[in-house]
């Protein structure tokens, strides 16, 4: 299947999350990849207990060991009643990244939903991609755009989810099959073995 290449060298990536676990969950694997290559991952999220912040903090460190992790104080499950913190929240991270992660913008959950919304607002000139989170609400789409993983890479990301979050070990939509069963499929789609799903919306290609 033919890919299209993100350009060589160094990348500039900021990945957004709602809660602690978002981005290790949307697109752990994808940043498995990226700490192959030359990048700059910057992550914020924008809600987050104490006992939370220090499980993202430690798988985020294990994912891509060099990134930068940010956190705001925002109420969970709240974020549309605070649209202006969390726009201000993105553009005082002062940030041009080439490629930002974000939730996708017609997730079910609220706090997904505005935060992948405002991201393609204000970096208008990155590339956006959004990714996916599976859960009861039964929102998921056909997706536009994939990224690869290796079986290695796959167990990889189930393996340090059940490692960094044990606070989430109990909760009945927490399991290897969903997680190595989304990738699966995904991974079918796009003809290989395990993959991350993502929507965009404008990406221009370089012929």
């Amino acid at each position: 299947m033919l890919g299209l290449q993100l350009p060589a060298g160094h990348l500039d990536v900021l990945c957004l999350g709602a809660h602690p676990d978002d981005v290790e969950i949307g697109c752990g694997g994808t940043l498995l990849r990226l700490a192959e290559r030359d990048a700059a991952i910057r992550v914020h999220v924008m809600t987050g207990t104490p006992g939370r912040v220090a499980e993202s903090t430690r798988a985020i460190g294990l994912f891509a060991p060099t990134a930068k992790m940010s956190f705001g104080q925002l109420p969970d499950g709240r974020l549309p009643a605070y649209w202006n913190d969390v726009k201000q929240a993105l553009e005082d991270l002062a940030v041009t990244p080439d490629l930002v992660l974000a939730p996708r913008v017609d997730d079910a959950h609220q706090d997904h939903r505005l935060l992948g919304r405002l991201a393609a607002t204000v970096w208008r000139d990155a590339l956006v991609l959004h990714y996916e989170i599976p859960k009861w609400d039964g929102d998921l789409e056909p997706p536009t755009h994939y990224v690869a993983l290796t079986a290695e890479q796959g167990r990889r990301k189930v393996e340090l989810l059940n490692e960094c979050f044990p606070s989430q070990l109990g909760r009945d939509w927490w399991d290897d099959e969903l997680f190595l069963g989304l990738m699966r499929l995904r991974g079918v789609e796009t003809r290989a073995r395990y993959a991350e799903a993502f929507h965009t919306t404008k990406v221009r290609v370089a012929l």
